[in-house]
């Protein structure tokens, strides 16, 4: 691709789909992806990780996922599912189990979870976006993690869910649900330090020689953290954007000015624009009734720039 040439990148370093290759490892996520695994491990029944839309579940997921499979058995399951009463046999489906009785999953899925257990395996069930199951689809969770001998669980639960899981885990009706829950966890944005070094660590592993490279000017890199509010779909999004913009303006590095397109360019996903710049849109509509407001916003603005180009804006 000539983006990629132009800039030398073997691969897109921002990318909106996980890939696992670009992970970065900070310390939150590491903590939490170890967290989990030591309890699945000690054999904990329910646990829950949470988080804001774009701040690293699904990569966690999969990662946890890659480790599961190399001991373990592991069922995935993506919520929503059309119809909830086909959770369980969906589940089967997912361990490899074929019920001899269509209407009787459970009783299938009981003795392969027993026959593994004593074999020492343990069987996990993942559950992406858990939230979409709704407070039925919950309900069959706990049922299924009611599948235990007197003294182990035999089957495992991990559900990975937006905030609205914990809302949803506040009613009544699932009370039963919260109190099996072992363990819960939350992922976090990036703070301004860890969003650069981030966007830096995705565009040395996506280069062709995997060595340092700054494609990304300090400024550049400062106005992507704030407008993102560290969470990192954003900053892939920004920083893509960005990266085709300073492409077209036939510029080897990306920069402010590139962000700023960038910025202008997605406007419906909320983005925490640099103070000065939002107060600046927001004087434009009076721009042309009073034309003095607009000539001393512009020439204050040029003024500050001019003090300071890489200043990031709150």
């Amino acid at each position: 691709m000539p983006v990629l040439k132009y800039f030398g990148l073997a691969e897109y370093p921002f990318s909106l789909t996980p890939n696992p290759a670009l992970y970065f490892p900070w310390d939150e996520h590491k903590a939490i992806l170890a967290s989990v695994q030591f309890a699945l491990q000690r054999g904990d029944g329910l646990l829950k990780v949470v988080g804001e839309v774009g701040t690293g579940k699904t990569m966690l997921c999969r990662l946890l996922l890659q480790e599961i499979v190399r001991t373990d058995n592991c069922a995935y399951l993506n919520a929503p599912i059309e119809d909830l009463k086909l959770l369980p046999m969906v589940v089967c489906r997912e361990f490899g189990i074929v019920p001899a009785d269509p209407n009787d999953p459970y009783t299938a899925l009981t003795e392969f979870l027993l026959r593994q257990h004593a074999e020492g395996r343990h069987n996990i069930l993942v559950v992406d976006e858990a939230q979409a199951l709704g407070r039925s689809g919950l309900e069959i969770v706990r049922l299924l993690s009611n599948l235990e001998t007197e003294t182990k669980k035999l089957l495992q639960i991990v559900m990975f869910g937006q905030v609205e899981l914990n809302k949803l885990l506040q009613h009544h009706s699932l009370r039963q649900v919260a109190q099996r829950i072992n363990f819960s966890f939350e992922t976090k944005p990036l703070t301004r330090e860890l969003a650069i070094r981030y966007i830096e660590h995705r565009v040395d592993r996506s280069s062709i020689e995997q060595v340092h490279h700054d494609l990304f000017d300090r400024s550049a890199l400062n106005l992507i953290a704030s407008a993102s509010r560290g969470i990192p779909r954003v900053i892939n999004l920004l920083a893509d954007k960005a990266l085709l913009s300073a492409f077209g303006d036939d510029s080897r590095q990306v920069k402010r000015k590139h962000v700023l397109a960038a910025i202008a360019d997605s406007d419906d996903i909320g983005l925490k624009r640099p103070g000065l710049l939002a107060w600046f849109a927001g004087l434009k509509p009076r721009w042309t009734a009073t034309g003095a407001v607009g000539v001393v916003a512009a020439a204050g603005l040029a003024y500050l720039y001019a003090l300071d180009p890489a200043l990031s804006w709150f």
